[in-house]
């Protein structure tokens, strides 16, 4: 089985996976709301956004001074288009793993339907 156009390798592993997907569904995160939200210690966040920034994927904005400031994360537009090529070339591993629809044979029951 080929790999499916879109799949990611950057993206694949879990924990990248995990942070590329909660920062799909926000515009803007901070560091702690990533990091609580994942539960990851900061140095192992800072070590995946950096890996991520590197490739273009994330933009990092420090905001405030001293014992204020802030880190802020987000994905950028090409950050969001490999993601989302990624999620869809797992669909389409996931799809081809089922059985072949032209076999004529029909879905398995699951075993209350079967024990009816």
């Amino acid at each position: 089985m080929s790999t499916p156009s879109g799949f990611d390798e950057l993206i694949h592993p879990a924990t990248r996976l995990s942070v590329v997907a909660l920062l799909a569904a926000t515009e803007w995160a901070d560091f702690a709301f990533v990091r609580d939200s994942l539960s990851l210690s900061d140095s192992a966040l800072s070590k995946q956004l950096h890996t991520l920034e590197e490739a273009g994927y994330l933009e990092l904005r420090k905001e405030g001074a001293g014992r204020k400031r802030r880190t802020k994360v987000r994905l950028t537009d090409r950050g969001r288009a490999a993601f989302d090529g990624h999620v869809a070339a797992l669909r389409a591993i996931v799809e081809g793993a089922g059985p072949p629809a032209a076999a004529g044979r029909s879905a398995p029951q699951h075993s209350t339907e079967a024990a009816r």
